[in-house]
């Protein structure tokens, strides 16, 4: 008798659980930020790659070239930066130079309209096409140590030594500057009305080694002979290459089909915040041993930083790009470099070629080159999703 009613006055120990309305107003908050987060890192991704790569002008990062910019702006001259090759036409006159990096998201005939008006044009980074539209000359083989000039150009005259990128074969009739008998690191071209320089400076005239050697002289000497620069800055979104679009998935979905997917989605989570009450509070189970994926993900980072394996970190982020592309492009997840540069070739309207050097080419081997890799992937990336917002759009 004694024990019953010990047991009636003891203190509960049961867990009270909090009212029901409680819960759920939890819950939506848990929801609205989710939704804010995924809304915010979308925005982010589709606007921030590529937004300032290789050689821009107004590129802050390593691989920008805005140091050169500022130090051409302070000995005096104009430089207008332009996205559109039609406004970058337009600001061409009598004493101007044209400089751009490579551009490779022009065809043959719009960079020849480019070039048209200017009477001196420097290429800052280039490719086998240029050099074959050009008639310039042909990549080198090897690599060449501190060179100087050792050329007649008087403009190269005070000019210190450079470490060359990239080495050239010079055609007949143009000068070769910066290098010897195995090749040069710029080549320039008197043969037509007006003057070509090409020159690999990727590295050189970047941020990060525009101080070193030579480098910010031998800008100065290409970039500074006119009081006016009109710097292009090619981009997928200025591409020259048109054609009709195709129909899509997104074209053909009929315009009800998005609310009633949102709608059975939104269904979707309340009935699984319904249910899930019934199952009481969460246990947490401790288990042997906790490891975080971000933790891992740091842990192969440093091993990959340290070993200085820029193929090794080549091959991650062309995987990253190759299956996010996929599934923007509707295709499976396990689809192959080929069927990924095919559809995002139909898609931008960009030669097949071009696409499959970027996701299935040979691997850049220093950091200079892994930069430019993985901004020329940011790009496209950002162009492929794009095009799925105006297709959208459109439908």
């Amino acid at each position: 008798m004694t024990h019953a009613i010990e047991q009636i006055y003891a203190p509960s120990t049961a867990v009270r659980r909090p009212p029901r309305w409680r819960t759920v107003i939890g819950w939506l908050i848990v929801a609205a930020l989710v939704i804010g987060v995924a809304f915010i890192a979308m925005r982010v991704s589709a606007s921030a790659p590529g937004r300032h790569g290789g050689l821009d002008p107004e590129g802050r990062n390593d691989a920008g070239a805005l140091a050169l910019a500022e130090i051409l702006r302070d000995q005096g001259v104009d430089v207008t930066v332009s996205r559109s090759r039609a406004e970058a036409r337009a600001a061409i006159d009598e004493d101007t130079t044209l400089v751009m990096a490579n551009p490779y998201t022009l065809s043959d005939e719009g960079l020849t309209a480019l070039m048209e008006p200017a009477d001196r044009v420097v290429f800052l980074s280039t490719g086998s096409r240029l050099l074959s539209l050009l008639r310039i000359g042909q990549d080198a083989p090897g690599t060449s140590p501190a060179v100087a000039a050792e050329c007649p150009l008087p403009e190269f005259a005070r000019v210190g030594a450079i470490r060359p990128d990239r080495l050239f074969t010079p055609a007949d009739g143009v000068s070769a500057c910066f290098g010897g008998s195995t090749g040069a690191a710029v080549l320039v071209d008197d043969r037509r009305d007006g003057r070509h320089v090409v020159v690999e400076g990727s590295k050189l005239f970047s941020n990060a080694y525009l101080a070193e050697d030579g480098n910010a002289a031998l800008a100065l000497a290409l970039l500074g002979q006119t009081d006016h620069v009109v710097w292009y800055v090619p981009t997928f979104e200025d591409s020259d290459i048109e054609g009709q679009s195709e129909d899509t998935l997104g074209s053909l979905t009929p315009d009800w089909l998005t609310p009633v997917i949102l709608l059975l989605l939104l269904a979707g989570v309340a009935a699984a915040i319904w249910r899930g009450q019934r199952f009481g509070p969460l246990v947490s189970e401790t288990l042997p041993v906790t490891v975080r994926a971000s933790e891992t993900m740091h842990g192969r980072a440093r091993l990959t930083a340290k070993a200085a394996d820029s193929a090794h970190a080549a091959e991650a982020l062309r995987d990253g790009s190759q299956r996010r592309l996929a599934r923007r492009l509707g295709l499976a997840a396990h689809a192959g470099a080929d069927e990924v540069a095919d559809a995002a070739s139909d898609r931008l309207r960009i030669p097949r070629g071009t696409l499959q050097t970027l996701l299935a080419g040979p691997l850049p081997t220093d950091d200079a080159a892994l930069i430019e890799l993985a901004r020329r992937l940011g790009e496209l990336e950002t162009a492929v999703e794009t095009t799925n917002h105006t297709t959208r759009s459109d439908g």
